[in-house]
């Protein structure tokens, strides 16, 4: 199959290994045209050191790269998808389908990102969601790994999980988009507040205390907006929660940590070096969750301290603070 993969990040340069492997005629495409002849003379991406590119996989900054592929990939940052789309839209065939690997809500309007390829491209393709546990620096390494793909049509997703599917790159599927989405892109407010605790020295109690109750706002606020409780017990949920929380390839957490040290939440960022969603994410959630009335106070908090310059520690204290309540007690269970 001819597949274009748009963005030459680490996860795009991966998935598009990834694919190339799996015998596919691939073509990633780059925004910045320095950045695809670089690709192409050196056989490195700078954003993701070591792995070897394939020689014989195309390199381009040319987005009519993606006439006459039947697959289009998606794996830009999240503010930059919907200009992608905008500019692709014009050479896209009928049916063709447009996965998002992107994990991220658009802050102005809260939207998803399919939601977003839905509102570029119109109906006369496909959209699909591909989420999950899943570091660029284990997948072009590969590592054994499972993701979802996820599709409000099943054959659509059986589709997607045909294409990706390898021995080392297991992809089940998922009619839950909301809740897959929205699984990828919140818990990436969860690590970065995980980091910040790591960074302020809190111990793995805490860290633990808020994975789970992060899980429970995530939960309720995916259900609330359409999702299934029992995807944010899978791979897109906790799954990629757990892995995102506790790894060094996650540079949510790593900016966390640098934040939890002192450093603006700005100044961690440039640290990093690389495009942290979950700085993005908190400030969506947080207007999500104000728009239909759920309490997310971690998330919440999160927003403070990345938008309003809240001092970490007096987070600690009023998160510890709150009023008593029951865990199990929450109106969104078995919703």
């Amino acid at each position: 199959m001819k597949i274009a993969v748009l963005g030459s990040g680490a996860w795009g340069t991966a998935l598009a290994i990834l694919l190339f492997g799996n015998g596919h005629e691939v073509t990633l495409w780059s925004h910045r045209e320095e950045r695809a002849r670089e690709i192409e003379s050196t056989g490195q991406n700078p954003a993701l050191k070591g792995i070897p590119i394939p020689p014989a996989m195309a390199q381009t900054s040319s987005i009519d790269c993606v006439k006459g592929c039947p697959l289009v990939l998606f794996a830009t940052p999240s503010f930059a998808i919907r200009e992608t789309a905008r500019m692709a839209a014009p050479y896209l065939e009928e049916d063709v389908l447009l996965v998002s690997a992107t994990k991220g809500i658009e802050a102005e309007t809260g939207l998803r990102m399919t939601e977003i390829l839905r509102q570029e491209v119109g109906k006369r393709c496909k959209v699909i969601a591909l989420s999950g546990p899943s570091h660029a620096e284990e997948v072009s390494r590969r590592i054994p790994t499972g993701v979802v793909a996820a599709a409000e049509e099943l054959e659509t997703a059986e589709q997607v999980q045909d294409v990706f599917m390898s021995n080392r790159f297991r992809v089940y599927t998922n009619p839950d988009i909301v809740g897959v989405e929205l699984g990828g892109a919140l818990k990436n407010v969860i690590a970065l507040c995980c980091g910040i605790s790591d960074g302020m020295g809190l111990g793995d109690n805490t860290k633990a205390l808020m994975m789970t109750r992060g899980m429970t706002e995530m939960a309720r606020l995916g259900v609330a907006l359409g999702g299934r409780t029992d995807t944010f017990a899978g791979l897109s949920g906790i799954g990629d929660l757990i892995v995102t929380c506790t790894s060094m390839h996650s540079r949510n957490r790593r900016a966390g940590i640098l934040i939890g040290q002192g450093l603006t939440a700005q100044a961690a960022m440039r640290q990093v070096g690389a495009t942290v969603e979950g700085y993005f994410a908190a400030k969506s959630a947080y207007l999500l969750a104000e728009k239909v009335g759920v309490e997310m106070p971690i998330c919440r908090c999160a927003y403070e301290v990345l938008y309003q310059d809240r001092p970490v520690r007096d987070v600690v204290e009023e998160l510890m603070q709150r009023q008593r309540r029951g865990e199990v007690d929450e109106s969104w269970i078995g919703g």
